[in-house]
């Protein structure tokens, strides 16, 4: 008896751009700790970013779609809880950042929790560009943490 082929799982990645400023300072730092930690992204002025947030997600390929999901409900998700909340905003003046660094680990991590909550796949990955030298990715899941408490 040959058993049924399970559905196909595959992975699709979008791409969102937005606009947004940041200062990177901790209260637990002296001004002087601040400023050797950020170097230059700690100006009392903040500075920008064009950010590019890219979220990857996987399921089943709908037999009858051919789709992970619809793009059209993941882009109206994002309109929605990404780019109405984030673009063009001072990241540090969000409740998101009252009680953590402004840093794009932080904001990636944000992002993440955001994305988790999609209805229609499940989140893999995040991943956003800073600069075209910088990009950060979280996944949810920490691997090296289990085993480094074993």
């Amino acid at each position: 008896m040959t058993q049924p082929s399970p559905t196909p799982r595959a992975y699709l990645s979008r791409r969102y751009h937005l606009s947004a400023s940041h200062r990177l300072h901790t209260t637990a730092f002296t001004d002087e700790q601040n400023r050797a930690a950020y170097g230059k992204c700690n100006n009392p002025h903040g500075h920008g970013h064009n950010y590019i947030v890219e979220v990857t997600l996987g399921g089943p390929v709908d037999p009858v779609t051919g789709m992970v999901c619809d793009l059209g409900a993941l882009d109206a998700f994002a309109r929605e809880h990404l780019l109405s909340r984030f673009d063009h905003q001072n990241l540090n003046t969000l409740a998101e950042f009252q009680s953590s660094v402004s840093t794009t680990e932080n904001f990636t991590r944000e992002v993440h929790r955001i994305f988790s909550t999609f209805p229609h796949a499940q989140l893999t990955r995040v991943r956003i560009e800073e600069t075209s030298n910088n990009s950060f990715e979280y996944t949810g899941a920490d691997s090296n943490r289990k085993a480094e408490t074993q």
